[in-house]
């Protein structure tokens, strides 16, 4: 007998072409008023150019976020907020900066309208996290999901294409994950699995011709699925790995997605065999066994660096991440056991073969 509760997460979503057109309404429809444009250094112009198209709305523009929302950026940002009297954000950009909404919302309950500009996925969760002393700590609340999110391919035609890549992968982290979450339901697994199809079908347009504005639209699609599939149900191993790996050692967020993912999926992959069978299927592939190997081709033909060595986790460190890793771990469908978890990673920082 099939039996599962599925929960919907409250939020509009505008998808189109040119939609940053429409933030201007979007933000009165939220009853805002002063608005607070966030934005990462990289991205101030953006950000510049999000506070014109908003007018008398935009009280500011914070173009502090960075990786990982270190503790003191959050309550820079908190304070800019406040000194402003701030009645919303709009957080332009990716992970980072959606993430400094997040940690602004947490503590003010202002809303958030979210403009994505990478495939992260962070604008469709009540997931929010934050760094200290080396240590990233999440949690979920629906005080930090965001009320608007827009998607606007338009927005997407100038990310790298090794970044994009990287972010893509880190989304489809979230939807591999959503198939063997512990409250999986049929809905997020159907949405996963178009969302790993999707993602493996764009991403490689996307690298060979980075202003295919049909490409840009199906990774930003593939995407907001997988987004959506992290906000409605729990991660596991490899996001616990991630965020140990991200924190202590602060690896680039996607690239880390992207390298552990073939590594975390095959681990899985005797004890969900269903879950990772629908992975290997999404990707062209047929068996539980094919996920991992299949997710490291196509980490291979992005380009995206093949092991943890080469985005500078230092092979000394790898002891400490499984520790870390092993203790208070996530639920997962195999045990999470620290020789193995071991061992895992030092696969990964050598780049051996997933399998």
């Amino acid at each position: 007998m099939l039996d599962f509760v599925y929960q919907a997460l409250p939020a509009r979503v505008i998808f189109q072409a040119g939609a940053l057109s429409r933030l201007p309404e979007e933000v009165q429809r939220l009853g805002v008023r002063r608005v607070l444009v966030l934005t990462t250094p990289g991205q101030r112009k953006l950000g510049e150019q999000a506070a014109r198209a908003l007018g008398a709305l935009a009280v500011g523009v914070c173009s502090e976020a960075v990786m990982h929302v270190p503790r003191e950026a959050a309550q820079a940002a908190r304070a800019q907020a406040e000194q402003l009297s701030a009645d919303g954000c709009v957080a332009i950009g990716g992970g980072s900066t959606i993430g400094l909404g997040k940690a602004i919302a947490l503590t003010s309950s202002l809303p958030i309208l979210a403009v994505p500009t990478t495939y992260a996925g962070s604008e469709m969760t009540p997931i929010h996290g934050m760094t200290e002393n080396g240590l990233k700590t999440t949690g979920r609340d629906l005080r930090v999901l965001p009320k608007t999110v827009i998607y606007d391919p338009l927005l997407t035609l100038d990310l790298p294409p090794a970044l994009s890549a990287a972010s893509g992968m880190n989304a489809m982290a979230h939807a591999v994950e959503a198939l063997y979450a512990q409250d999986a339901n049929p809905i997020v697994s159907l949405m996963a699995q178009e969302a790993i199809r999707s993602l493996a079908r764009a991403l490689p347009a996307v690298v060979a011709k980075p202003r295919d504005e049909s490409a840009r639209a199906g990774a930003l699609y593939g995407a907001w699925l997988a987004g959506t599939c992290l906000g409605a149900v729990g991660m596991a191993l490899h996001h616990k790995i991630c965020h140990t790996l991200g924190g202590s050692f602060n690896l680039p967020h996607a690239q880390t997605h992207a390298i552990m993912l073939p590594y975390t999926a095959h681990y899985n992959h005797t004890a969900a065999p269903e879950a990772l069978q629908r992975v290997a299927r999404a990707l062209g592939g047929d068996t539980a066994a094919e996920a991992g190997p299949l997710l490291m081709a196509l980490n291979r033909s992005l380009g995206l660096p093949a092991s943890l060595a080469q985005i500078g986790m230092p092979e000394n460190g790898i002891l400490q991440a499984a520790e870390t890793a092993s203790r208070n771990p996530y639920y997962n469908p195999r045990p999470v056991l620290h020789d193995d978890i071991l061992a895992m990673l030092q696969r990964a920082w050598r780049g051996d073969s997933a399998a």
